[in-house]
Formats: C-alpha cells, sequence, structure tokens
C-alpha cells in the first residue's frame, strides 16, 4: 500500500525527535529533505505530516530510548551515546550521519598523565555512569563516579571530581575549563532507533521513511561529476570513475572527444579529481545530488 492509503486508513507511524538541542533541528531537516514536512510550533509537543502517514512526538533525549521501548513511539532520532547510556532494549535500524562526537575521560592540564591507570581511585564526574562504568570494568579499574547533569566540565575546577567523563565534539570546551582529552570511550552519531517486532502495517510505514532517508543520505555523501576526455582515455578514466555501475558517456561534437558522466563519493574527491586530471580530463563539473535511489 502506498503512504497516502495508509495515511487515509489512518495508520501511521510515531517518531520521537529531540525537542531542542544539537539533534533536534537536523533530525527535522532530514526528514524535510525526504518530503516529510511537520507542522510544529515552538509549544507543540505533537505534530502530524499532512504528506506522509508519521506524526512527532517532542521529548528530552534522555526520555526517547525509554518511549521507543514502552511503544508510545514507534521509532526515534536519538543520539547512539543516548542508547548506550540507557541500555533499553531498542533496535538501531539506521545511522544518521549527524551529530557526529565522542565519549571521552578528560582530565586537568596540569596532571602528568600516564595512562588509564590513573583513573584508579580517582574522582570521575559524569552525565553517563553506566557507559563509563562499563568502561572502568573492561579496564579493571576502581574509581568513585559521580553522576551529575549539565556543566560537567566545571567539575575539576570546584573540586568535585578529580577528572570528567563527557561528550567531546570540538574539544574548545575542554580546553576553556582547562582541561585535556585522555581516553575516547566511544564514538557516537544520531541513529533511528525502533521497536523490536513492529506490527506489519508499521513496519512497512518505517521501511518506505528508510527508503526515502537513506536516498537523502546518499545524496549527502555523493557528488555528480561531469567531465570531457579524449576518448583514448575513456578505459583508463572509467577505471578511476566506475560510478554505481559504470560512467555514462556520449561523444562530443569535437572528433575524437567524449563527456562522461558518473557518482563520486564525497570522501574519495579530491584524490580522484586528481587523478582525472592526470589522465587528460578536462571541463570536470561537481554538481550537488538532491536525492539518489540505487
Amino acid at each position: 500500500m502506498n503512504e497516502k492509503g495508509l495515511w487515509k486508513k489512518g495508520r501511521k507511524l510515531t517518531i520521537a525527535i529531540q525537542k531542542s538541542g544539537r539533534l533536534s533541528e537536523k533530525s527535522l531537516t532530514l526528514l524535510a529533505e525526504a518530503g516529510i514536512g511537520l507542522s510544529n510550533g515552538s509549544r507543540k509537543l505533537v505534530s502530524h505530516s499532512s504528506d506522509f502517514p508519521l506524526e512527532a512526538l517532542y521529548l528530552r533525549d534522555d526520555d526517547i530510548p525509554q518511549y521507543v521501548f514502552d511503544g508510545v513511539a514507534d521509532v526515534g532520532m536519538v543520539g547512539e551515546n543516548v542508547v548506550a547510556e540507557k541500555a533499553r532494549e531498542v533496535e538501531t535500524v539506521e545511522r544518521l550521519g549527524f551529530a557526529r562526537c565522542r565519549l571521552s575521560l578528560a582530565v586537568p592540564r596540569s596532571v602528568d598523565y600516564a595512562g588509564p591507570s590513573w583513573f584508579a581511585g580517582k574522582r570521575i564526574a559524569t552525565s553517563y555512569p553506566r557507559i563509563l562504568q562499563k568502561y572502568l570494568n573492561e579496564q579493571n579499574i576502581t574509581a568513585e563516579i559521580h553522576e551529575i547533569s549539565g556543566s560537567v566540565e566545571i567539575s575539576p575546577g570546584i573540586g568535585l571530581a578529580d577528572s570528567i567523563f563527557d561528550i567531546v565534539s570540538s574539544g574548545s570546551t575542554l580546553i576553556s575549563n582547562g582541561l585535556k582529552e585522555t581516553e575516547v570511550v566511544m564514538h557516537s552519531e544520531a541513529v533511528l532507533i525502533a521497536r523490536p517486532g513492529l506490527e506489519p502495517v508499521k513496519q512497512e510505514i518505517l521501511d518506505k521513511l528508510l527508503f526515502r532517508l537513506r536516498a537523502v543520505m546518499r545524496s549527502r555523501n555523493n557528488k555528480y561529476i561531469l567531465l570531457n576526455a579524449p576518448n583514448e582515455k575513456i578505459g583508463e578514466i572509467s577505471r578511476i570513475l566506475p560510478g554505481i555501475k559504470s560512467p555514462t558517456v556520449m561523444p562530443l561534437a569535437d572528433p575524437g572527444w567524449s563527456s562522461l558522466h558518473s557518482v563520486l563519493s564525497e570522501s574519495e574527491f579530491w584524490e580522484v579529481i586528481d587523478q582525472l586530471k592526470k589522465h587528460g580530463a578536462q571541463g570536470i563539473l561537481v554538481i550537488p545530488i538532491e536525492k539518489m535511489i540505487v
């Protein structure tokens, strides 16, 4: 059944989204780019899509795994670190590629740090006690964990703790508080989680949602490339630019030359461009892709 048919029958998927903060805007942007608009006012806790069988609940990020686990929401967009900390039986169905960060241990810059054993017997302030305790157990380290919420980085400065365990993005917050990162415990990004055992109709909607999200995410990670090349170099250039299957080759009005069209991964962009130029490619154009269906 198509999306409109499901919507008309009143069947919908409920998604939990962070109501404010670093994941909220990017989650809504991703849905919008996937053609799913949500009528969200600044004070609304629930909003509905008029063009896709979806409704959104706006929650604190820490509450999202619990709401999905309890079945209040079917799916949720939340940080991988929150999923790990809350340890609810939910399924990660897609990595979303934004809000990347790491969870790290940090100590005052004046500390002569020699390794993880330094934390033995120390006081560590954190908002992620479960993840931290798991790491300490793996390292056979006994330490005193102080669970606090917010402003973890000031704990050593006010004498509450000897060190911290917290989210790190750029590291600027650590520097401004006289701290240095020592051990990276976990890498995290936004993920889409789901309640296990969704009923078939809701699973069908989730599959359609994933199809749209993946098309958007592929477009972000790839570029459309057009170039001109001498015909005798097409074989070599095609090996550099395989595309989804193989490049599209079209003859130009100028004899002996052709235009090649392909798709290029963002991560390979500069290395491949250099190779193309060495093999005689000219007039290289790189264009963003709005959607990419494979």
